[in-house]
């Protein structure tokens, strides 16, 4: 593949992954289609992105293969190789010969090596100081990657932080939207028994809602619920003393 068409490509695939950020989108195929663009437009032949999960170890998520054997060698190096690396430093982490990696990498260059792998690059998945896991690649060949092929797997890490931080904003957000409306739908009950409550015992809106309010902190209730009860008569308020239907 000469040079020009391989960029095109990047490009074109650039656009699409921009096309999906838009819309609702699924995040893994998302980062699925960027280890598989790695694989087939960089010079690699297996690639694999890991995130660290609330304890801070690395766990593969998708790789290019699911091979067992192509997962475990990711995994060994997110242990004791390139992707801890680089996932601790925030730096790409290139082996350009595996066979003479560090000592303490002794599970990994094995394992590597076995499959036909002689050289890995792991690219940290960054926003600003915050590395959320690695993009790694492993080839066939010792050597550096070309510069194209070390700009463009940054690019893609970029496009994978973006996508999984979007996504998590979204949950968030829809997180927070169910909160407040079960912040307003409990405040339109609250309202209504505030009523139920000041027409039983003839007292103002005000000194129904601290009718209300006492009952709940007296009990250890939340105040949502009492106001349920409350409208639902499975809870009556007789003025300054409460007390529960039978």
């Amino acid at each position: 593949m000469t040079d020009p068409v391989r960029e095109q490509r990047v490009l074109q695939t650039f656009a699409r992954l921009a096309d999906t950020l838009v819309a609702d989108y699924d995040v893994l195929e998302l980062l699925q289609t960027l280890v598989e663009t790695c694989r087939d437009l960089l010079d690699t032949e297996a690639a694999g992105i890991l995130l660290a999960g609330p304890s801070g170890e690395l766990e593969v998520i998708v790789s290019t293969s699911e091979s067992s054997r192509l997962v475990e060698t990711m995994q060994l190096a997110a242990e004791a190789g390139p992707c801890v690396d680089s996932f601790r430093t925030g730096r790409v982490v290139s082996v350009t010969d595996i066979s003479v990696s560090p000592p303490e990498w002794n599970d990994f260059r094995t394992s590597a090596l076995e499959q036909g792998f002689e050289s890995a690059h792991a690219v940290p998945l960054r926003l600003r100081d915050t590395v959320i896991g690695t993009l790694n690649l492993l080839r066939t060949s010792t050597g550096e990657l070309e510069d194209f092929d070390l700009v463009a797997a940054q690019a893609f890490a970029d496009v994978a932080t973006i996508g999984i931080l979007h996504e998590r904003a979204l949950q968030e957000s829809w997180i927070l939207t169910d909160q407040l409306q079960t912040a307003l739908n409990r405040r339109v009950v609250i309202e209504q028994a505030k009523g139920v409550v000041s027409f039983t015992n003839g007292v103002p809106i005000d000194e129904a809602f601290t009718l209300i309010r006492s009952y709940a902190r007296s009990h250890q209730l939340r105040l949502g619920d009492v106001a349920a009860r409350i409208v639902d008569r499975s809870l009556q308020l007789d003025g300054l003393e409460s007390g529960e239907n039978p």
